[in-house]
């Protein structure tokens, strides 16, 4: 099981139910560009309700006759949602077929066009949520309150739960893993594994600051973004780049867990900076009804809306069969 990682603001006490319906959770891609009309790959605009992305790449590689390898997307889209996103498929000397005749009762194909470059991860600028969360129950006001702080001053920018498995069976993995208590010979389980550990050991650092009273300041010998924003540690090859207080705080989780420190150093994985702090943009909410809270907002590439969520309200999901 995961720890229970500190939150910023002073709960709210209110639960509501998310996801009981796939419309109750619509993701919209902001891409980088659209296609230009002329390239070796075939950009497709698809719309999906209850499927995940690599089931939808797949079954796109197989209509088109060509790898999996050769279809790109630029990020993983939650399974139980509609969402839309954009893929690629390589196909520079073949006719592209009408993708639009791919007929599947959980995605479909609107349109396609050409262009010169492949969807690869992380190539977006982020996403649109809309989020209708059902069977609020709790205090109106304190749930106004947070939802005030969280679009004045940001959330914490954790790996959400998704990252890390059900009931955090990445991680165990992961960790077992880097620890030589099993092998696992399957490239993409192994690189799921190391990224959920990744995330694990973030989400820890920030935890950390959050408990020490330091939500929304700067360490000295912190590593600032472009917009001023402190970062924590994507363990991997080489070494941690803060110094100061903020180093020896890292430094500090690194010796709780240094078996996942080095086994990350030697993974193959190099040494990155994640933003502490995801600021939501252009954030609304109004109720529905006399139970039902309808959010609103944007959030860069690579966060996590239900880290945005949990700082106003706890949730829960309808138990679901995953074959």
């Amino acid at each position: 099981m995961l720890p229970e990682w500190a939150s910023a603001y002073e709960a709210t006490g209110a639960t509501a139910v998310l996801k009981q319906e796939n419309s109750d959770f619509v993701v919209t891609e902001i891409p980088l560009g659209l296609p230009s009309g002329e390239g070796e790959h075939v950009w497709l605009d698809v719309a999906k309700d209850g499927a995940n992305t690599q089931f939808v790449a797949a079954q796109i590689a197989e209509f088109a006759g060509v790898r999996e390898l050769d279809v790109g997307y630029a990020g993983l889209k939650d399974r139980y949602a509609q969402t839309r996103q954009w893929f690629t498929v390589w196909m520079p000397k073949t006719e592209a077929p009408d993708f639009t005749a791919l007929e599947h009762p959980e995605f479909r194909v609107l349109s396609q066009a050409r262009h010169i470059k492949k969807l690869r991860p992380g190539d977006l600028l982020g996403n649109r949520f809309e989020i209708l969360l059902r069977e609020v129950k709790g205090d109106r006001a304190a749930i106004e309150r947070n939802l005030t702080l969280v679009k004045q001053y940001g959330v914490p920018n954790y790996f959400g739960p998704q990252r890390f498995g059900q009931a955090g069976d990445n991680v165990a993995n992961g960790m077992a893993m880097l620890k030589r208590e099993i092998r696992v010979r399957n490239k993409k389980k192994k690189g799921i594994y190391l990224s959920s550990v990744r995330s694990f050991l973030f989400n820890e650092v920030l935890a950390a600051r959050i408990r020490s009273g330091l939500w929304g300041q700067s360490l000295k010998g912190d590593i600032l973004t472009d917009e001023g924003v402190a970062t924590g540690p994507m363990w991997g090859r080489g070494r941690l780049t803060t110094t100061d207080d903020a180093l020896a705080l890292e430094s500090e989780i690194a010796e709780q867990h240094p078996e996942l420190c080095e086994g990350l150093e030697f993974s193959g994985l190099n040494q990155d900076r994640r933003a502490l702090a995801a600021m939501p943009g252009n954030m609304t909410w109004s109720w529905q009804e006399e139970s039902h809270l309808l959010l609103t907002f944007s959030l860069p590439a690579g966060y996590y809306a239900t880290s945005l969520i949990r700082e106003c309200i706890e949730t829960t999901e309808p138990e679901r069969y995953v074959p």
